[in-house]
């Protein structure tokens, strides 16, 4: 659905439209493909990403508000989580979204990855770092400012609380999701660079650079291209950073516990 010019057979109205239409010209699996690299990549990226904001997040939030609870302090800890997440994340990023276009050519993982290093070079990996990281970055910052917030209204005492944790994780998903589109949109054109959309637009070779994407971007769609997809990228990220935030609060609270049992009793 972010597609700037998608191939006539590829161009969805609605979510649910094109999941239909995915699986009936497509086959039913088309809709998982790359979620190999996906899962590859997301834990390391995952692991390097709690343990960093945890971490940032005490340290931010004693210096900026000393034994409480800071919005800015879990923002700035979001966001330097984001360095070390976007760094193995991006490359898998590439190659999922390359193997999700429409007529894709890649058949693998592993021929897209040595397709891409072979005809782009290894920095073909890391185009979008950057374009990545500006748009993940202030998604991360509202996206644990408003679970932090979230966790405050529903959950005051921050005690393990599932149902909490999966509120607060769907609505800070989706706000965080709704107001980065517009950067997801030139992010996923900058990944795919794709040969119809660049074409139009008397653009040769390789895009890069955000600004050249958003540039692209508006000469192709106007302020609504900015949008496109939001809609699946809510109703994604919902589910996800729910899930998301459930696991993690729950490992968080069996380790602890389990750590609590072991310290012999006074």
């Amino acid at each position: 659905m972010q597609s700037l010019q998608p191939d006539p057979k590829a161009q969805y109205s609605s979510v649910f439209e094109g999941l239909k239409k995915i699986i009936r010209t497509e086959g039913f699996w088309r809709p998982l493909r790359g979620i190999n690299v996906t899962m590859l990549g997301a834990g390391p990226a995952h692991a390097m990403y709690f343990a960093c904001y945890e971490k940032m997040k005490r340290t931010f939030s004693d210096i900026i508000h000393d034994g409480g609870n800071s919005h800015l302090a879990n923002g700035l800890a979001g966001s330097m989580a984001t360095l070390l997440h976007d760094a193995v994340m991006n490359p898998a990023e590439v190659v999922k979204q390359r193997m999700q276009m429409y007529h894709s050519p890649y058949k693998s993982v592993l021929q897209c990855v040595r397709t891409v290093k072979r005809t782009e070079g290894l920095s073909a990996f890391y185009r979008s770092y950057t374009t990545q990281l500006t748009m993940n970055i202030p998604f991360q910052a509202i996206h644990f400012m408003t679970y932090e917030f979230m966790q405050e209204q529903i959950n005051p005492r921050r005690q393990y609380n599932p149902q909490t944790h999966i509120v607060s994780g769907a609505v800070a998903g989706a706000v965080a999701a709704a107001a980065t589109t517009p950067l997801d949109v030139c992010k996923t054109l900058l990944n795919t660079q794709e040969n119809m959309a660049l074409s139009s637009v008397n653009i040769s070779g390789r895009l890069s650079g955000m600004a050249n994407a958003f540039r692209t971007v508006y000469q192709l769609g106007g302020v609504a291209g900015y949008f496109k997809g939001v809609q699946a990228r809510v109703i994604y990220q919902m589910p996800s950073t729910a899930i998301s935030w459930s696991v993690y609060e729950f490992f968080k609270y069996f380790l602890t516990k389990r750590e609590a049992n072991k310290k012999p009793a006074c």
